[in-house]
C-alpha cells in the first residue's frame, strides 16, 4: 500500500543517462511522483528525492554514471538517492557502496520504485538497500509514455533483448525480450493525444522483436497506432536490419503518420566482423533494406549505428567497412568506439585494436557522416516543409524537425511561445551558423 501523504510537499531531481528508453522511463517516474504531490526541484534548489537512471553500454557510460551519482549526492545533501537502470543492474554492489546512495533497483524492480520509496518514507525500511534480481528473473514490463519537459512523447513498446551480440551487455542488464499488448499501447497513444501530444517516438531495446510476449507482430502494432486520431507523427527509434520486413517499409511509405525516418544499426560493413559480433544479417541484406527505403521514400532520413575498433577488426576489415558505408545512401552515422565489457564473449576474440586506431577510425567515419548529412540537407534547401516546433528559452531561436528529420531553426526574432508543439509550414533556407540546422522562413 502506497502512502501518498508521505510524498506531499517534497521535491525531486532526476538525471538520465543513455537511451531514449531511459528518458521515457524517467519521465514516467517524474509524472507518477508529481501526481502524488512531489514537485520537481528548481535549478540550484536541493531536492528531497534524487533519481538517477543509468546506462552501461560502454566503460565511458559507467564512468559518467558514477560521476552523476556523486554529483547528485553532493548537490542534494540529505536527499533520498535512488539509482536504477542498466549500470545498477550490472554493478549493484559497486553502486550500493557509493556514499549517499540509499536505494539501488535493478531492471525488474524499477517498476515498483514508488512502493519502495513509500516504504522508506513511512519507516518500513530505513536501511540502505539494493534490490537487484538475476537476469533470468527479469520478467516485468513497466509501461511508459511520457514527454517530461519535451514536446515529443516517448512510448515504450518493448524491453529486453534475446540477441546476445558478443560485445553487448544489454541482455544481462535488461533481460529477455518482452512487450505489452497492442491494445494497451493504443490506449497510451490515445492518452498522449488527450494531453495535447502530436508526435510519438516508439522506444525499446529491440523494437522489431515486438511480440515475444503477446505473439503479435510489430507491423500490426504500426498499423494499429496509425489509426489513432490526433497523432500527427510517429517515429521508430531503432530497428535491427533483420527485423525490418519489406512489408513494414512498404507500409511506412504510404502511412498516414509514420515518418520517412529510420534508424538502423549496422555496426560494421564487413561480413567477417559481423560474424564475430554474432549479428544476424550480412552486408547484402543491409544494402537491400537501404535501397528499398530510398526507392519508396527518396527523401527518407536514415541514421546508422557503426562500432569501430571491435576485437578482430583488422585494418583491412575496417577499410572494407568504410568503403561499404561510403557507398550507402544514408544520412547520418552514429559512431561508437568499441568498449570492452566484462563477461562478454568478445573478450575471447583475438586481435585488439589500439585506442589510437579507434580514435582515427572514429574521426574518419564522423567526417564521412558530416559529408552525408550536409549533402542531404543541401538537397532540401529552398523546399517547403512542415515543422513541429519545440519550446525554446525566452529570447532564443526555436528549433523543430521536418517530417524527414531535418533540424530547422527559426530566428529568435520570429520565435514565439505559442509556436511550441505546433505544426507549421516553412521554407527551408541555408545552414545556420554552426551548420547543425537549416534556417526557416514561415510561409
Amino acid at each position: 500500500m502506497i502512502d501518498t501523504s508521505a510524498f506531499q510537499g517534497k521535491t525531486a531531481a532526476y538525471y538520465t543517462l543513455g537511451c531514449k528508453l531511459n528518458f521515457s522511463e524517467t519521465s514516467t517516474f517524474g509524472r507518477l511522483l508529481q501526481e502524488m504531490g512531489v514537485r520537481t526541484a528548481g535549478k540550484g534548489e536541493p531536492a528531497d528525492i534524487c533519481i538517477v537512471n543509468t546506462c552501461s553500454v560502454t566503460e565511458v557510460a559507467d564512468h559518467k554514471c558514477r560521476q552523476a551519482i556523486h554529483r547528485m549526492v553532493r548537490q542534494n545533501p540529505g536527499a533520498f538517492v535512488v539509482v536504477t537502470g542498466c549500470y545498477a543492474q550490472l554493478e549493484a554492489e559497486e553502486v550500493g557502496a557509493i556514499e549517499g546512495v540509499d536505494l539501488v533497483l535493478g531492471s525488474d524492480e524499477k517498476s515498483r520504485m514508488i512502493q519502495y520509496l513509500s516504504d522508506a518514507f513511512i519507516g518500513l525500511d530505513k536501511q540502505r538497500i539494493h534490490v537487484v534480481g538475476k537476469t533470468k528473473e527479469i520478467t516485468s514490463f513497466a509501461p511508459s509514455c511520457s514527454r517530461g519537459n519535451r514536446t515529443r512523447y516517448f512510448l515504450k513498446v518493448q524491453d529486453g533483448c534475446n540477441y546476445f551480440c558478443t560485445y553487448c551487455t544489454i541482455p544481462f542488464a535488461r533481460g529477455f525480450s518482452r512487450n505489452p499488448s497492442i491494445s494497451s499501447l493504443v490506449a497510451q497513444a490515445e492518452q498522449a493525444v488527450a494531453e495535447g501530444g502530436k508526435e510519438i517516438v516508439l522506444t525499446g531495446v529491440n523494437i522489431g522483436d515486438f511480440g515475444e510476449t503477446t505473439h503479435e507482430r510489430f507491423i500490426d502494432l504500426v498499423k494499429a497506432l496509425d489509426k489513432v486520431d490526433g497523432v500527427k507523427r510517429y517515429r521508430i527509434s531503432s530497428l535491427e536490419p533483420d527485423l525490418i520486413d519489406d512489408e513494414l517499409i512498404e507500409y511506412c511509405a504510404q502511412s498516414r503518420a509514420f515518418m520517412p525516418h529510420f534508424h538502423i544499426p549496422l555496426q560494421s560493413g564487413s561480413d567477417k566482423v559481423l560474424q564475430l559480433m554474432h549479428r544476424r544479417y550480412d552486408k547484402q541484406l543491409f544494402a537491400h533494406k537501404i535501397h528499398l527505403i530510398k526507392q519508396l521514400m527518396p527523401d527518407a532520413f536514415i541514421g546508422v549505428d557503426v562500432m569501430v575498433g571491435t576485437r578482430g577488426e583488422t585494418p583491412e576489415l575496417f577499410e572494407e567497412s568504410y568503403e561499404f558505408i561510403e557507398s550507402l545512401d544514408v544520412t547520418q552515422l552514429h559512431v561508437f568506439p568499441y568498449s570492452e565489457r566484462p563477461g562478454t564473449a568478445a573478450l575471447k576474440i583475438p586481435y585488439v585494436v589500439s585506442d589510437a586506431d579507434k580514435k582515427l577510425r572514429s574521426k574518419r567515419l564522423l567526417e564521412l557522416s558530416d559529408e552525408k548529412t550536409h549533402a542531404f540537407y543541401e538537397r532540401n534547401i529552398g523546399q517547403p516543409a512542415e515543422v513541429l516546433f519545440e519550446k525554446a528559452p525566452r529570447g532564443k531561436a526555436m528549433h523543430g524537425f521536418t517530417r524527414n528529420y531535418i533540424r530547422v531553426e527559426l530566428p529568435a526574432v520570429a520565435s514565439r511561445e505559442e509556436f511550441d508543439n505546433q505544426l507549421m509550414t516553412v521554407r527551408l533556407g541555408g545552414f545556420n551558423r554552426d551548420r547543425t540546422a537549416l534556417m526557416a522562413e514561415l510561409i
